[in-house]
């Protein structure tokens, strides 16, 4: 019988045979038996959560019906709590609550987190909850970039305390490669103030071949 490994939160028995049928349960179990994903807090895990203004909160109700939603904050808006303990502060959304629910009679989730400028991503599973009318820990999981000198432009209105189980590094196989407009923002700031420059200059090239 095979050593438990941290990977069996995603490998199950039924896609440990969907491995074996397609010719991969070989490279995966190599796998298992490097000791599997990672299921601590590391340096890699800290650097990776803190350039990331936008996640994806996978949960499920009871009946097993997935659901996907997006969260998103100023960069580093999910907190290292310990080791073993992602938060954040839930801004107020759409208030349709599905996380919320699902939460609350299954606290099973993943996150799913993308770096497309280099074309990477980390995926998190655990368990979840949320907490209400906590406003200490809200504003311990606050990002430092929310602050009153430069608020975020909305309220949490909740948080949500994400306690890992393990964690995985995808391949950036067919991951396109995107940047943020705020990121580039800056560069195109100044080819257009080189462009300007440029014009002017070329605009008193031309008066002085007229002049002459």
């Amino acid at each position: 019988m095979a050593k438990p490994s941290s990977t069996d939160i995603a490998f199950t028995p039924s896609v440990k045979a969907v491995q074996e049928r397609k010719g991969s349960r070989r490279g995966n179990y190599k796998v298992e038996e490097r000791g599997g994903w990672e299921t601590t807090v590391t340096p890699e895990l800290i650097s990776f959560l803190a350039e990331r203004n936008s996640a994806y909160l996978a949960t499920a109700n009871s009946k097993g019906q997935p659901n996907v939603q997006h969260r998103g904050g100023p960069r580093g808006f999910i907190r290292v709590v310990d080791d073993r303990t992602l938060g954040f502060a839930d801004y107020t959304g759409n208030k349709q609550y599905i996380t919320l629910g699902n939460l609350a009679e299954n606290d099973q989730a993943l996150f799913f987190l993308m770096d497309y400028a280099h074309r990477k991503r980390v995926k998190i599973w655990g368990r979840a909850k949320v907490v209400e009318n906590d406003p200490e820990l809200i504003a311990k999981l606050m990002p430092e970039e929310a602050n009153p000198a430069d608020p975020y432009a909305t309220k949490p209105e909740q948080a949500i305390i994400f306690t890992i189980a393990a964690w995985d590094v995808n391949c950036p196989q067919h991951i396109p490669m995107k940047v943020d407009a705020a990121d580039i923002a800056p560069v195109i700031e100044r080819f257009e103030q080189r462009i300007a420059e440029l014009e002017a200059e070329n605009a008193r090239l031309k008066e002085a071949l007229k002049s002459k």
